[in-house]
């Protein structure tokens, strides 16, 4: 069973910033760079985006992408333009204090994998 956006939140301590009501999505597999460009290139919707970059482009490559969250580790804080472009999309923000690699440990812990080790056309 795929884990939620709500349980990921919970799994990482991490606090939302906006896109509370979308928090029960399902969520079938976990993504995480810093280039956006490898973002295009390789997630798949209905996932979750880890990363440390907060600028304007996080959200917009999402929306593109079909990302259906995004957690900003380290504790980054994304400026309130970008919290603001997250809320006209409904994609859910949160920030975990949490290292890349910790939080994607964790996320792998609990059974969340990323496109390279899910087969196609199966639940994560």
């Amino acid at each position: 069973m795929s884990p939620t956006i709500s349980q990921i939140k919970d799994w990482l301590d991490a606090e939302v910033l906006t896109g509370s009501e979308a928090l029960e999505r399902s969520i079938s597999m976990a993504h995480s760079a810093d280039l956006m460009s490898d973002v295009l290139a390789f997630s798949h919707s209905d996932s979750i985006l880890l990363t440390g970059l907060s600028n304007p482009q996080v959200v917009r490559t999402a929306e593109v992408a079909g990302i259906l969250g995004v957690v900003f580790v380290r504790g980054k804080r994304p400026a309130q333009v970008v919290v603001e472009l997250a809320e006209e999309y409904g994609l859910p923000l949160m920030v975990t204090n949490l290292s890349m690699f910790d939080a994607v440990g964790l996320l792998f812990a609990r059974g969340l994998r990323g496109w390279s080790l899910v087969e196609p056309g199966s639940a994560a």
